[in-house]
């Protein structure tokens, strides 16, 4: 079957389908100190978490809504359920799971893809987690894989010791909204030496409409472990706004590899707000590749910390904005240690009035001679409607580095698809076949599964789906 068949195939229905509202308890609308003792009380937090909301919540209101990047002034959270438990418990059995969850995860392929290319899955549903396996053999090595709530029950030093460290709840508002109402997500442990060789994945749906989700991603990989963490996300589309804060921290020790795929495609009525961070100690590498596909709006700018000497960050990422999208997206590097580098490598495509920006910052500080770091981002617009903007920021405290900057915005070329068209191949297809090429250096650093959904989603895109 031909690459172009099989995506025909494919419909933006797939991730709108939605499921009646079970829920068995949802939180007050808005943000209150009585909401987040309510989450935190149902949640059986630990004292020290139930404080760490509660400050949280202190800095989220002393703190403005950015007033830089995408108009993020239709978001009232005044309007935004904040928790929203469904009607299920944390399995380890996909027989287990109710039968309408069940039947979304195998919508979107997660139980077939763990059979066959997995060694552990965790799946969220709204604000908690419902499914969740590991391979016996990881935990035998003793890797840690679990949901944020079982590790603080069961692992409480760890997360303690690195709960929010990398993104304090003063870092910006949404961080500090995420401190207050945060639940459900993943956490990760991998001891030294130990290499995980095959993924691991989280899902996160979220079903219901005016809702909030907010998990919390958690991993750490001691001295010379390795591992791939996969996540994905969607959500079917509502006339009301949903948000995604979720935090993300990721913890790689020295001489250790992680690499961390994310394929966000989040439903047009969604504000994704979301924070993610990595410190990378002494010979470490943190490998991002991300793909940004849904949303109303996107704030999102992975940041590496490269704390210890020789520590590396590999970025690679594709963002697509068509009609009635601003997705704002990026990455930072904060050079730490001498010797660090760090290759970012992004494309942005918007078509239909869209808008796709490029946002990045890269600061070497004064201890971080001899850092090298590349930044290249290329853009390709569709049409006249739609807008790409490129904003580069660089901090540069030391003169023996090796900093470099390019970017590349045009259009997609007429010629090339006059070409095309003589040799037989019809105008839509020409130019998914050249959009496919231009993203192609992002999709071959993806698992085969997350290569095949990115051009799924940018067949949709091309096919003007809303």
């Amino acid at each position: 079957m031909s690459k172009k068949t099989y995506i025909e195939d494919i419909e933006r229905t797939l991730y709108d389908i939605k499921n009646v509202d079970k829920s068995v308890y949802k939180s007050q609308a808005g943000l209150t100190e009585e909401v987040v003792r309510d989450i935190s009380k149902r949640k059986n937090d630990p004292d020290w978490m139930l404080d760490f909301r509660l400050k949280s919540l202190e800095v989220y209101e002393s703190i403005n809504i950015p007033n830089w990047g995408p108009d993020i002034s239709r978001l009232n959270m005044d309007e935004i359920v904040t928790y929203v438990r469904p009607d299920a418990k944390m399995v380890g059995s996909w027989d287990e799971v109710p039968q309408d969850i069940r039947d979304t995860f195998d919508r979107l392929g997660i139980p077939a893809a763990e059979k066959q290319s997995l060694a552990g899955v965790g799946a969220q549903y709204d604000s908690e987690v419902v499914y969740h396996s590991v391979q016996k053999r990881l935990t035998e090595q003793g890797v840690i894989y679990t949901d944020m709530e079982t590790a603080i029950k069961e692992h409480e030093d760890i997360v303690r010791e690195h709960f929010m460290k990398l993104v304090p709840p003063k870092d910006h508002k949404f961080a500090a909204l995420h401190g207050a109402v945060w639940s459900g997500g993943s956490f990760v442990y991998v001891p030294a030496g130990v290499n995980v060789k095959i993924p691991l994945q989280s899902y996160f749906r979220l079903n219901a409409a005016g809702a909030g989700q907010f998990e919390h991603t958690l991993i750490i990989l001691e001295e010379g472990s390795s591992a791939h963490f996969i996540e994905g996300c969607s959500a079917p589309k509502y006339n009301v706004t949903n948000l995604h804060a979720g935090c993300v921290e990721l913890f790689v020790g020295e001489g250790a590899r992680l690499r961390y795929s994310t394929i966000e495609n989040w439903s047009r009525n969604m504000m994704n707000l979301n924070t993610k961070r990595a410190l990378v100690e002494k010979n470490g590498l943190i490998e991002w590749v991300s793909g940004s596909f849904g949303s109303a709006v996107s704030m999102l700018y992975p940041c590496s910390i490269l704390h210890g000497e020789g520590a590396r960050c590999e970025f690679t990422g594709v963002t697509f904005a068509s009609k009635g999208q601003n997705l704002d997206t990026g990455a930072s590097v904060i050079h730490v240690a001498p010797h660090t580098s760090a290759n970012i490598n992004t494309r942005t495509i918007s078509k239909s009035g869209g808008a796709a920006t490029y946002r990045s910052a890269v600061k070497v500080t004064k201890n971080a001679h001899h850092a090298k770091c590349s930044v290249n981002c290329e853009s390709l617009m569709l049409d006249s409607e739609s807008r790409s903007d490129t904003l580069p920021v660089m901090d540069i405290e030391v003169g023996d580095v090796d900093i470099g900057h390019e970017a590349k915005i045009g259009r997609i070329s007429e010629d090339a698809i006059f070409y095309l068209m003589s040799r037989g191949i019809d105008e839509a297809e020409a130019r998914a076949m050249i959009v496919r090429g231009f993203v192609e250096p992002i999709a071959k650093e993806l698992p085969l599964e997350y290569a095949v959904e990115m051009n799924n989603l940018i067949n949709i895109e091309l096919e003007g789906a809303n």
